[in-house]
């Protein structure tokens, strides 16, 4: 009988042709087993250790640990044990140990530096306030990442731009964004809308300044939002360049967004106060082409154009829209009145305001009734005055020194007193004046005691 040479697979049952299995050590498993378990005992070290400070050690208690427990299990460390040692450090405020687990990582490790360990650093030192700190680690990350081997990305640079713009950095964001265009990244008009922003409220920001940023910001690809034209437009009116904010308002409709009432209002401000008179009628019949709703506001803006009769045809308007009347519109008319000499229209006007319990400034009532002396109207002014009084509003001491002086009454300054007046001489035409004088003295008394007495019984209560 013949026999047939053993095949191959019998072959490997000799012991002549049997091989040695892989030692278990050498395996992916074991290796990533080793880097689990040396993170485990970093952390359990980490929870029983009271952080006190070891000057003989040759690096941070922290550190020493990491790579003591990476040894013991013959393993490098890895990028997640490095995020948990600065996490650690920056819980509990050990910032002094940050610097030196950096260079580690970086001068003596093999592996690429994580970009989110990075990230969390310049998050944490941001919302810290700690902005010295993360200023000085953004020129090495930007100037040393080649040599680290990471490639800064999108996030990370809007981080800084970010944390730029909190501080009022707008210049070096700028910068930041000419960066992160020439390293191939696209435009994100997130972060363009809150580059504008705060370059709006930059208050050494000129307004030749502002508007090369927001054109060069243009030709990148930057498509202004309603937000970013409001913002834009209200620094411009803000420097005194009304006819700049008309421009963006012009660009703001070219571009398909139909601006709003604020956006004309504010322009309307800008062009009154440039006295561009044409451009405010234009614009205003504008508004109503698009069929928008002006406002108190707008009116507002409208009536300080320093054209009475046109403000008086404002006012009609106004009452058959169904538009009241605010604080400042009544003090702006009152001051466009007196100033063209019309002053029974302005106290018909200033009673109005007092019905509506709108109370405006001293100097407005002050105003009023000095003019109305100066045209020998005394009755009148002292019946005004009657009703300030009667709303419990004082006039202050121009009033009374006009309607004193008009009167013939002879007026020393030490003879005036902030609350009342000490005469020594009176007349007939002076007696409604001082009886005036001294009602108002005791309201204005009446209410700093009412005042002083709910302060007390406050403080008592609490």
């Amino acid at each position: 009988m013949v026999r047939h040479p053993l095949s191959k697979r019998a072959n490997k049952y000799l012991r002549k042709f049997s091989k040695w299995p892989h030692s278990p050590y050498k395996t992916s498993w074991h290796h990533n087993f080793g880097e689990q378990q040396a993170l485990h005992k970093l952390k359990q070290a980490t929870l029983k250790m009271g952080f006190p400070q070891t000057p003989n050690l040759p690096h941070p208690l922290l550190l020493s640990t990491l790579l003591d427990s990476f040894k013991s299990y013959s393993c490098d460390p890895t990028p997640k044990a490095y995020y948990f040692v600065i996490k650690t450090l920056t819980s509990t405020s050990q910032f002094q140990d940050i610097p030196p687990v950096l260079d580690h990582l970086e001068h003596l490790e093999k592996f690429e530096t994580p970009e989110f360990i990075l990230v969390y650093l310049i998050r944490f030192y941001g919302l810290s306030d700690k902005k010295r700190e993360c200023l000085k680690m953004v020129p090495e990350i930007l100037l040393n990442s080649q040599h680290m081997n990471i490639r800064v990305e999108e996030s990370t640079f809007q981080v800084l731009i970010k944390a730029l713009c909190r501080i009022k950095r707008v210049g070096y964001a700028i910068k930041m964004l000419n960066y992160m265009i020439e390293g191939g990244y696209g435009l994100d008009e997130t972060i363009c809308s809150l580059i504008i922003s705060s370059l709006c409220e930059q208050e050494d920001m000129t307004s030749v300044e502002a508007l090369v940023i927001w054109r060069d910001m243009g030709k990148l690809g930057f498509c202004p939002g309603i937000m970013d034209y409001t913002n834009m437009i209200r620094f411009l009116v803000k420097e005194g360049k009304g006819m700049d904010a008309l421009d963006i308002l012009n660009q703001q409709k070219k571009d398909g967004i139909k601006p709003n009432v604020v956006c004309y209002t504010m322009v309307l401000s800008g062009i009154v106060a440039e006295g561009e008179h044409v451009k405010l009628e234009e614009l205003f019949d504008e508004i109503l082409v698009f069929g928008l709703v002006p406002d108190v506001y707008t009116y507002n803006v409208y009536i300080n154009a320093e054209d009475l009769r046109k403000a008086r045809g404002v006012m009609k308007e106004m009452g058959w829209k169904g538009v009241g009347l605010n604080l400042h519109s009544y003090r702006l008319m009152l001051v466009g009145l007196v100033g063209e000499g019309e002053i029974g229209e302005a106290c018909f006007l200033l009673e109005e305001m007092l019905e509506k319990c709108f109370f405006s400034r001293s100097s407005t009532f002050d105003h009023i009734i000095f003019q109305m002396c100066q045209k020998s109207l005394i009755a009148e002014a002292i019946e005004l005055t009657k009703k300030i009084v009667a709303k419990s509003f004082v006039p202050g001491a121009r009033a009374w020194e006009a309607l004193l002086l008009k009167s013939g009454y002879k007026l020393g300054i030490s003879e005036t007193t902030f609350s009342g007046f000490i005469w020594k001489e009176a007349d007939e035409r002076i007696d409604p004046i001082i009886t005036i004088s001294l009602k108002a003295s005791k309201q204005s008394n009446k209410s700093v005691n009412e005042s002083n007495n709910s302060c007390c019984a406050a403080s008592c209560a609490y």
